[in-house]
C-alpha cells in the first residue's frame, strides 16, 4: 500500500494545486489519517478506504460552481481511470467508487458500505473543530463574503442565510454535521469537535456584542 500511497499523493497533489486552503493536500492528508484510524476501529477494509480518501477530491469545484453536486461522482470516475493506470487491483474498484461518491455533502449519496461511511466521517469530521473554523473562513473569503450580519450577527430576528453571512452556515450545515456521523468514533469525536465551535461561537458573541 505505501508504494500505492506515494502514486496516491502525486496525483492528487497535481490535481488540487494550492489555490483553495480549505481542499488542499492538507485537508487530505488529515482525511487519510482519520480514515486510516476509523478503519482500524470499525474493521474496514483499508484496500477501499486508503484510495478513496486519497482521490476523494479529484475533481473539487468551487462551492458556488453550477455543477458542485456532481463533483463526487466526476471525482470517482477519474480516480477509477487513475487506479487502472497504476495497475491498482479491480476488485476494490466498485468499493472505492461508492465511497468517493457518497462522501459529499452536497451529493446526498447515502453511503452504503462501512467503508462509504468512515470516508464520508472523516471528511466531515474535518468540517469541525479548529481545522474546520480556519477552513470555514478560508471559503467565506473566497465567495467574498461577510462573516456575519451586522445587524444581526445571530439571526435572532431574521432567517439563517449562510449565502450572504459566513457564521449562518455553522448552524445551517456544520451543526447537523456533528449529529449525523455514522460511526460510533466518528460521533464521538464529531461532537467533541463541534463543542470547541460551540465554544468559538460564545467567544464571539462577547466580542462583537461588547
Amino acid at each position: 500500500m505505501k508504494e500505492f500511497e506515494e502514486k496516491f499523493a502525486e496525483k492528487i497533489n497535481s490535481a488540487l494545486g494550492s489555490k483553495d486552503p480549505a481542499h488542499d493536500l492538507a485537508h487530505v492528508h488529515r482525511v487519510v489519517t482519520t480514515v486510516k484510524r476509523l478503519a482500524k476501529e470499525e474493521n474496514a477494509d483499508e484496500n477501499i478506504v486508503i484510495p478513496a480518501a486519497w482521490l476523494h477530491d479529484l475533481v473539487n469545484l468551487p462551492k458556488d460552481h453550477p455543477d458542485r453536486k456532481r463533483a463526487s461522482v466526476l471525482a470517482a470516475d477519474e480516480a477509477i481511470v487513475f487506479l487502472k493506470s497504476v495497475e491498482y487491483p479491480e476488485k476494490y474498484f466498485q468499493g472505492i467508487h461508492h465511497a468517493i461518491c457518497a462522501h459529499s455533502f452536497s451529493a446526498s449519496i447515502r453511503p452504503e458500505t462501512i467503508e462509504a461511511q468512515i470516508v464520508q466521517d472523516a471528511d466531515r469530521l474535518d468540517a469541525l473543530g479548529a481545522i474546520g473554523l480556519g477552513r470555514l473562513f478560508s471559503v467565506i473569503t473566497q465567495l467574498q463574503r461577510p462573516f456575519y450580519d451586522l445587524a444581526d450577527p445571530f439571526a435572532e430576528n431574521r432567517p439563517l442565510n449562510d449565502k450572504l453571512y459566513g457564521i449562518d452556515h455553522i448552524h445551517i450545515k456544520l451543526k447537523s454535521i456533528a449529529t449525523t456521523m455514522n460511526t460510533a468514533s466518528a460521533k464521538a469525536e464529531g461532537l467533541r469537535r463541534m463543542k470547541y465551535i460551540d465554544e468559538f461561537l460564545n467567544q464571539l458573541k462577547s466580542e462583537i456584542l461588547f
